[in-house]
């Protein structure tokens, strides 16, 4: 599933709860209009429905709500230890969706929220204020789709041309967008920025059939990056999540091998790349969500309150990984999450 239009208006979105707050803003009306049959619940505040309490995160996800809301305090964070930074020292990021509709097992949104249903925040005016603010300051590093996936909604927001506009003017802005979506068509109304970086998140398609529920298959993906470079857009590629499994070597061999066959190595930014880790708060609660999942059941090792495979596992497949892709990328361009960071 590609995009948000694949889904149908009665298992998703068939009720829309909109803040008081958030009622009138221009944003509200416009993406009130992309769901003519859904029925519209006024609220006071969007926690009051996403913060309600015995929700099931797994049947919530097959027929979400969207939450319409006004983004109040901060509105820039500092950037996480577990996230990767890419040599920037003014590292944050920003959330304007909270949660995702695709279901990948292994996402840490389930262990941080307490709900599958999407919240977005329709006063993206006041983020660009606060990143207003910090670039005052110094050079700014931002990521703005960690915890959704901006490019699958795009069809109903606009939210990444809206960022794309911001980041024009702003050359101390630099702009990361994680991405899994395989929207070809968006791609036509997106300008070519060196500030502006697309992030691709790619996956063996039996990690993406076994674990990625909803995504666009490698194939798909691939082909949407294959038009981004054609178009001159800045692409990283993100072999992350590196996921275990008993032919984890064999599998990410020919993903990364036929991946390089596909895109021309001199046209890609650089690569990243990092083994599942999440914190241990989440994890514990992921586990709870998902009591039948392998890949959140497994044995993982605590590190400081980060949970992944272990410093010789996670070390293994970095090494291996890292040497596949330098057949290709020069080393300076690939980049590690590593334990001790």
């Amino acid at each position: 599933m590609n995009n948000l239009s694949s889904y149908s208006y009665n298992s998703f979105f068939s009720h829309i709860y909109v803040e008081k707050d958030a009622m009138a803003h221009p944003n509200t009306g416009k993406i009130l209009s992309r769901f003519p049959r859904a029925v519209c619940i006024e609220i006071n505040h969007y926690k009051d429905v996403f913060c309600r309490g015995h929700q099931n995160y797994l049947l919530q996800k097959k027929s979400p709500s969207l939450i319409l809301a006004v983004k109040r305090n901060t509105y820039v964070y500092e950037g996480a230890p577990v996230c990767q930074s890419f040599g920037n020292r003014h590292f944050y990021y920003t959330s304007s969706v909270m949660n995702c509709f695709y279901d990948c097992e292994y996402c840490y949104l389930q262990g941080m929220y307490p709900s599958a249903n999407i919240v977005i925040f329709v006063n993206l005016e006041d983020i660009f204020l606060e990143t207003e603010k910090l670039l005052k300051k110094f050079p700014v590093y931002l990521c703005i789709s960690y915890d959704t996936d901006l490019l699958a909604f795009e069809n109903i927001l606009e939210y990444v041309k809206k960022w794309q506009a911001f980041a024009e003017s702003r050359p101390d802005l630099t702009v990361e967008l994680r991405t899994k979506s395989a929207n070809l068509g968006i791609l036509n109304q997106l300008t070519p920025l060196d500030n502006f970086i697309f992030a691709w998140t790619l996956s063996p398609d039996v990690i993406q059939r076994a674990y990625e529920h909803h995504t666009p298959s490698f194939e798909e993906r691939i082909s949407c990056i294959e038009k981004a470079l054609d178009k001159g857009l800045r692409v990283r590629l993100c072999f992350d999540p590196l996921i275990c499994r008993k032919d984890w070597q064999s599998l990410y061999a020919d993903m990364i091998r036929t991946a390089f066959q596909r895109l021309p190595a001199d046209k890609i930014n650089d690569v990243s790349l990092g083994v599942f880790r999440v914190s241990r708060d989440y994890l514990k609660q992921m586990r709870k969500q998902r009591p039948d999942s392998a890949i959140i059941q497994y044995p993982y090792e605590n590190d400081r309150g980060v949970c992944h495979y272990g410093r010789k596992l996670s070390q293994e497949m970095i090494s291996y990984t890292y040497n596949l892709v330098k057949e290709f990328i020069p080393e300076k361009n690939i980049y590690v999450w590593k334990e001790t960071s």
